[in-house]
Parts: C-alpha cells; sequence; structure tokens
C-alpha cells in the first residue's frame, strides 16, 4: 500500500439477492491523481430523490435495523418481493452513492496543478465520500466567496430547471406546468421563468406550499387538495397557453389531469368538433417517482398527446457540449440567488445511517432537503 494514498470512508448502499437493503461505511484508498485529474475532499453532497433510487431502492423504510458501532454504522431493511425483479442488475455488488457534491481540491495532476486548494462543485456519482478522484473537466470552479454548501447542489436541480425551459423552447411550447412545484427545483424554476419571460403554472399540494411560491413572485400557483383544482388548472392552462408539462409526482392521476386541462383550454374556442379531439400537440414528461403507483390515463383528451420519461443526462447529450457549457455557466453566475439551494439539516457519513435521519430524508417531502458533510 504507498503512503501516498488518501484514506477515508465511503457510503455504500447493497441490495442482497436474498431480499435486504444494506448501508454501511466502507474504508477506501484513493490513488494519486493522473495528469488531468483532481482529488477533492468533499465538503457537501445533497440528497436528492434522484440519489434515494439507488441509496435506498425500493426497500420499506419501517423495516429499518440499525448495527454497526457509532463510527461505522449498518443499516438494513427488508425489501418486498414484488419489488426485487427491478432491482437484479444490482443484486450483491456494494455501490457508491451521491451524484453531485463540492469541496476544496487537496491534490491536482501535471495538466491541472492550478486547480490546487481551490473549491469546485462537481458531477459524476460517488460523492457521499470523504474523498472523490475525477477528472478535472467534471468539476466547476466556484464563484469568489462560494462555499461548498453553496455548490453542492449546483448540477442536478438547476440543470434540470434549465432544461425543462430549454426543452419548452426547442419543442415549440410557449408556457409550461410543473408539479410539486414548491420543491427546491421548483423555486430555482420559477426563479428562471420570471427572469425568462416564461408563463409557469406551478401545481402544489398545500396552501402553505403556495404561498412559497406566491412569495418568490409565481403567478399561476394551483393546489391539487382544493375541490376546484381541475377548474383552476384549466383556467391557468387557458391564460398561460401551456401545452408542455414536467411532473414530479408520476404516479395517480396527476398526469392525466394536466392533459385535460390542456385539452379543455384547447376546446375553449374552438369551432368545429372533431371526433379525435383538438389537434394541439400536449406533452406530459415524468422526470420523478415521488408517487410510485402506476401513472394513470383515461385517454379523454384527444389522440394528439405525449407522456414519455425525461433525464437530465441524455438531454445534455443530445443539445452538445457548447449548449450545456453555456447552461453551467449561467448557473454559475446565479449560484448564490436564481440557483441557491436551502438545507434542512447538515449530516455527518455517520448521521445519514442514524434511522431516524434516514426516515426522514426518505419522506421526499417538499421544503425538505439534507445534506452530507463527510468531512465532519
Amino acid at each position: 500500500m504507498s503512503d501516498t494514498q488518501l484514506h477515508g470512508l465511503e457510503l455504500r448502499s447493497t441490495v442482497t439477492s436474498d431480499g435486504q437493503l444494506i448501508l454501511n461505511l466502507e474504508p477506501v484508498a484513493i490513488d494519486e491523481p493522473g495528469p488531468d485529474e483532481v482529488i477533492v475532499q468533499v465538503e457537501a453532497s445533497p440528497i436528492n430523490p434522484s440519489d434515494l433510487g439507488l441509496l435506498l431502492g425500493p426497500a420499506d423504510m419501517a423495516t429499518l435495523v440499525a448495527s454497526g458501532t457509532p463510527d461505522r454504522p449498518v443499516l438494513t431493511a427488508t425489501i418486498p418481493p414484488a419489488r426485487m425483479g427491478m432491482m437484479k442488475p444490482r443484486l450483491d455488488a456494494s455501490m457508491a452513492v451521491g451524484n453531485e457534491g463540492a469541496g476544496t481540491v487537496v491534490r491536482a495532476g501535471a495538466n491541472v496543478a492550478g486547480m490546487l486548494g481551490k473549491k469546485v462543485g462537481m458531477f459524476g456519482g460517488s460523492m457521499y465520500a470523504t474523498y472523490r478522484k475525477l477528472l478535472a473537466r467534471d468539476c466547476s470552479p466556484l464563484p469568489e466567496g462560494a462555499t461548498s454548501a453553496d455548490g453542492a447542489s449546483m448540477f442536478v436541480n438547476p440543470l434540470t430547471a434549465l432544461a425543462m425551459v430549454e426543452t419548452m423552447k426547442r419543442e415549440g411550447h410557449v408556457a409550461l406546468v410543473h408539479t410539486a412545484a414548491a420543491s427546491n427545483l421548483g423555486q430555482m424554476l420559477n426563479k428562471i421563468c420570471l427572469a425568462d419571460d416564461v408563463p409557469l403554472v406551478n401545481i402544489v399540494r398545500s396552501a402553505e406550499q403556495a404561498q412559497i411560491l406566491k412569495d418568490i413572485g409565481a403567478k399561476y400557483v394551483v393546489d391539487s387538495t382544493s375541490e376546484t383544482f381541475q377548474a383552476d388548472l384549466t383556467d391557468a392552462v387557458t391564460e398561460t397557453k401551456a401545452t408542455i408539462a414536467f411532473d414530479a409526482i408520476g404516479g395517480g392521476r396527476l398526469a392525466n389531469s394536466i392533459l385535460h386541462a390542456m385539452e379543455a383550454a384547447a376546446n375553449r374556442n374552438a369551432k368545429e368538433y372533431s371526433r379525435y379531439g383538438s389537434s394541439t400537440f400536449k406533452q406530459v414528461y415524468i422526470y420523478g417517482g415521488l408517487d410510485l403507483r402506476p401513472t394513470e390515463l383515461d385517454r379523454g383528451f384527444g389522440l394528439s398527446w405525449s407522456v414519455s420519461g425525461f433525464l437530465l443526462t441524455p438531454f445534455l447529450q443530445k443539445i452538445g457540449l457548447e449548449a450545456a457549457l453555456g447552461l453551467r455557466q449561467r448557473v454559475a453566475r446565479e449560484l448564490t440567488t436564481t440557483f441557491a439551494s436551502h438545507y434542512t439539516s447538515t449530516l455527518s457519513l455517520a448521521d445519514a445511517l442514524n434511522p431516524d435521519h434516514a426516515r426522514a430524508y426518505a419522506r421526499k417531502a417538499t421544503g425538505e432537503k439534507y445534506l452530507i458533510n463527510p468531512s465532519l
């Protein structure tokens, strides 16, 4: 073993063949960086909904059991047999977790020596760890005065929000609908749309969430728990002419309700009847799974529509390096304003394996966001 290696811990998630989820901290040794690589001491990494799919899988959180030691805790939980089929590709593999993060460059290769000591944001997985070695091109230097906590969430949520607006424009729509809209990402999307003069219809799940958005200037906010929800949604869609939606809920009938509102809006001023419905094309992209039930569609909204999935990485690949770089540069410029993130609590790696904390971040509650600081 080389004495130039750095040693730390890495949070791992394993799904076993007998239906158990195991979360633990593994010791890791980091070799010297290559010429174009850096080693970053990770100081902040968010727990995003997109991380939870790998971290927790479909485990039943009511079955959590804690073991191990205070410094090296272990969590186990049972995965219902009906959900094991989707886990086959990862069975018995110890998998590192954490899509993005930020920290300080502690070692740098010969070609990127100028990055030594700089604070950077990172994207590329395996961020719930003491150290992360990666190519320098996968890092973004943080603006002067920004902390690692400021830069921890500078990729997934900001780029997804920008991707929604960019997709809307590229596909010929003029306004959009967003669900679970009071989330961290939803608040960013509101700020983008206000700055770029893009009409945005926000769907929330409580009056309190509606107020969060109204306080930052949102004009169109509808509450899915209201008795007048469908009428309110249709009015907002009619006024904005929104024909594209991004749905973080996924399961149930919300996508169905959105398509009905779009179809009703298209038909309000129709002069001729068509048994095929309006000719207005309606698009719903599902990008999250806050509701794991099947997506229900009654197809009562004509035949000019589509429901499909949306992922950030394929979108960035599709638009090309130059356009993707432009989005990243905007995030860096507006990191502490438009794209500022707020956290409910900061956890150490060991804290993240506390059963109470695990149940809390597993809820994926709107307005609650947790940060892991592996240096604690």
